[in-house]
């Protein structure tokens, strides 16, 4: 994970989020307090975050996930055409 000084990221903001957009890296920004510091990532990966934490939220959905994970390992899958 790359890390950048908050005033270059400031002077250079654009470009630092044309590239986490490009590469889903994120950046850490520093601050001289560390207390401070922050991370910049897409909007993309952001959401993809906050939808993981809501699904594995739910005791049921990981249950189920897990158990049709398993059910998967054992061979038990079936193939769709969703077309």
């Amino acid at each position: 994970m790359q890390a950048e000084a908050y005033s270059n990221v400031r002077n250079n903001l654009k470009s630092f989020m044309k590239q986490v957009n490009d590469n889903s890296e994120a950046i850490i920004i520093t601050s001289k307090n560390s207390e401070d510091n922050s991370v910049l990532i897409s909007k993309n990966d952001y959401d993809n975050l906050v939808e993981n934490a809501y699904i594995r939220s739910s005791t049921a959905n990981m249950d189920h996930i897990l158990k049709s994970l398993k059910q998967l390992k054992n061979g038990n899958g079936k193939e769709h055409n969703w077309e």
